[in-house]
């Protein structure tokens, strides 16, 4: 039998509204669907980071939850630095996509930091970026639910996920949604995003198999429903 897919899901419980604990999921099934086994470890708050893992999820959170891992995230930041070099994919979206840049601040002026595995810095403003969104990408049309305060804004290192169609992404000024950097890939959208985005959910497994040493092809999957779903939300007003 072939060796288990390991993904790791960091801060499972404080990190998890919006339904993006859906993207475990996807990810798991379109796995198990190619007859491949999948392990899902679940990496809490005192918990150390396996350094075996083929990819690294993380959820978005309410800010009292990012407040709670925030002292955690530093205490993990040097063994996620190594597995972003080492190539290691890594899915964050919303508190957790913040928290992966440089620092938040906050409207009252403070610099909460963060781990800098992307470069990138957050500052929250006044009013709320909320509504369906649209984005495109190298891997097909992305749609969400974004809903966040802090408005994002690109270092050097990092690059674009896409550009919006519709709704604010980043910071509501630069057309940006997301960011890329390494293997590791931040963004704004709620959803699940990966239940809507087949081509994306698949490159993130091509990855996966890549860091893991597998030598399969792939081969297509029926993304029928999953397209059906994308065309539908994608006609929903802001």
């Amino acid at each position: 039998m072939s060796k288990p897919i390991n993904i790791v899901h960091i801060y499972p419980k404080e990190m998890n509204i919006y339904g993006d604990n859906g993207n475990i999921l996807v990810l798991k099934k379109r796995l198990e669907w190619r007859q491949i086994p999948v392990r899902v470890i679940g990496v809490g708050v005192g918990d150390q980071l396996p350094t075996d893992a083929h990819i690294i999820i993380g959820g978005g959170g309410q800010d009292a939850g990012q407040s709670v891992i925030a002292d955690d995230l530093q205490k993990k930041s040097d063994v996620l630095h190594d597995l972003s070099q080492k190539g290691i994919p890594m899915l964050m979206i919303c508190g957790m996509y913040q928290m992966f840049g440089h620092y938040f601040k906050t409207q009252q002026g403070e610099k909460i930091p963060g781990i800098g595995v992307l470069d990138l810095t957050t500052i929250s403003e006044k009013g709320r970026l909320i509504g369906n969104i649209v984005v495109e990408t190298d891997w097909g049309g992305l749609i969400g639910y974004e809903k966040h305060s802090g408005r994002t804004y690109l270092g050097s290192k990092a690059r674009p996920l896409g550009k919006t169609k519709k709704g604010q992404g980043n910071n509501g000024k630069d057309k940006t949604e997301g960011a890329v950097q390494n293997n590791v890939f931040g963004t704004y959208l709620h959803g699940p995003i990966l239940a809507k985005a087949p081509q994306f959910a698949d490159h993130l497994i091509d990855l996966v198999l890549g860091v893991a040493d597998y030598k399969i092809d792939l081969g297509q999957l029926d993304n029928n429903l999953e397209e059906i779903a994308a065309k539908l939300a994608s006609t929903r007003p802001r």
